[in-house]
């Protein structure tokens, strides 16, 4: 087995609390680093949030327990409450452009590369326990996370 293998069987692993506490820690060192880097709060926040939608919708669905996890999250970012079907709605009329997904993967990986390396491995991190959420990691996502790792 791969070492990313292993590492993706270890964030399937996690228990809610552990999953909750090491999101919330890399969260907070990657906003305000972003921001700093960016000079420009909002596209900081801008960043982050294309990487976490990114993770979320790696694999072109929704779950309830995905959804569950990552509420509070989707709120933070977006600011209002969104239900999930609501999301589960939205993720659907994504499908169509699951393309420009992988478009958006080259631009994510050139502002990866402008980062240190620190921040590079939290914010891939962030998005491997946001794949991980649901207790699996699919193969679509592992694609999408060996593409960021790149």
């Amino acid at each position: 087995m791969s070492e990313f293998n292993k590492i993706c069987k270890e964030f399937e692993q996690l228990d809610v609390l552990s999953y909750v506490a090491l999101l919330g820690i890399k969260s907070k060192r990657i906003l305000p680093a972003l921001i700093d880097i960016t000079q420009d709060g909002e596209t900081g926040v801008e960043i982050f949030a294309s990487f976490i939608i990114g993770a979320i919708a790696a694999d072109g669905r929704l779950s309830e327990t995905e959804y569950e996890l990552l509420s509070p999250l989707l709120h933070a970012f977006f600011g209002e409450e969104l239900d999930y079907e609501t999301c589960k709605k939205a993720f659907r009329k994504m499908a169509p452009e699951q393309r420009e997904l992988k478009k958006s993967v080259d631009e994510m990986v050139d502002v990866l590369g402008l980062l240190s390396d620190d921040l590079k491995d939290d914010i891939i991190t962030v998005c491997l326990l946001i794949c991980a959420v649901d207790g699996k990691v699919s193969l679509r996502e592992r694609n999408w996370i060996k593409q960021l790792i790149k």
